[in-house]
């Protein structure tokens, strides 16, 4: 089940056999419920919360009914960011305090892994070949005449425009940490303790990608929608595989990191 070296034996959570499936299954499926409603329910209060001080700005500046409510129908790329990252970082940190929330013994073994070299060269190998495995997806789907338009470019780029500095901590900070949290720690390191670890990189790879771009819902073409979709569930594989890998979490906050911040440094390129 462990094709490590000696030197990563040990793992966070530690190898077990495996255990019944019906039970993991409900397991991850709860816990992926419970990230649904929770997002859910923050995004709403988040958005109920912009919408009042919107409006209550609004109204201060002597603006009419019209344009109250236009303020408030109309967040700009900002606040969207601001309450997704409120949301998402809320809801990962709820869950890992909740469902899976480490040992002093798994914080002492990841404390460990994050200072051997092989951890670091690992993960800067893993965030290089993504890098270069989804840009030449791109180029080829160019080439095709589909360009790949993720559902989050707009809002990126104009956020961009206002704010680097804040899309630069979104993207490289705040993102890599509260996505592996609860993508590879609650929802991968469930299969992971639970004797399948296999199963569980491509389950929770998938949920990943739904996170990120769900087929039918893009505005380009079908197809480069869903060579997004399978980009997105191979990283999230990558990134489980390189947790369970060096037995530590920052391994693929790391790689996630600086695969953001070379898709992010290309794209203020092109728009310099």
């Amino acid at each position: 089940m462990d094709n490590a070296p000696a030197s990563y034996a040990g793992r966070v959570p530690p190898p077990g056999a495996a255990q019944p499936l019906r039970g993991v299954l409900l397991g991850f499926a709860f816990d992926t419920a419970l990230a649904l409603a929770i997002g859910f329910a923050l995004t709403t209060l988040a958005s109920l919360l912009w919408g009042v001080a919107t409006g209550f700005r609004a109204a201060l500046q002597g603006a009419n009914a019209d344009a109250v409510g236009a303020a408030i129908s109309a967040p700009g790329a900002l606040a969207q960011i601001c309450m997704v990252l409120l949301a998402s970082a809320s809801t990962a940190l709820l869950l890992y305090a909740w469902r899976r929330p480490a040992t002093a013994a798994e914080r002492g073994i990841s404390h460990q892994r994050i200072r051997q070299p092989r951890t670091w060269l690992l993960a800067i190998t893993t965030a290089a070949l993504l890098f270069v495995a989804t840009s030449l997806i791109s180029w080829l789907l160019q080439q095709a005449g589909m360009p790949p338009n993720p559902s989050n470019l707009a809002v990126i780029q104009a956020a961009m425009a206002q704010s680097p500095a804040l899309v630069v901590f979104f993207t490289v900070v705040a993102a890599p940490l509260y996505e592996e949290l609860l993508f590879r720690r609650v929802l991968f390191g469930r299969f992971w303790q639970a004797g399948r670890p296999l199963l569980g990189m491509w389950l929770s790879g998938l949920v990943f990608a739904l996170s990120h771009e769900i087929p039918g819902l893009g505005n380009g073409p079908i197809t480069a929608t869903l060579c997004l979709f399978a980009v997105y569930a191979l990283m999230g594989v990558a990134f489980a595989w390189l947790y369970r890998r060096t037995g530590t979490l920052w391994a693929p906050i790391m790689a996630h990191a600086l695969n953001n911040g070379l898709a992010l440094l290309f794209l203020f390129a092109a728009q310099a």
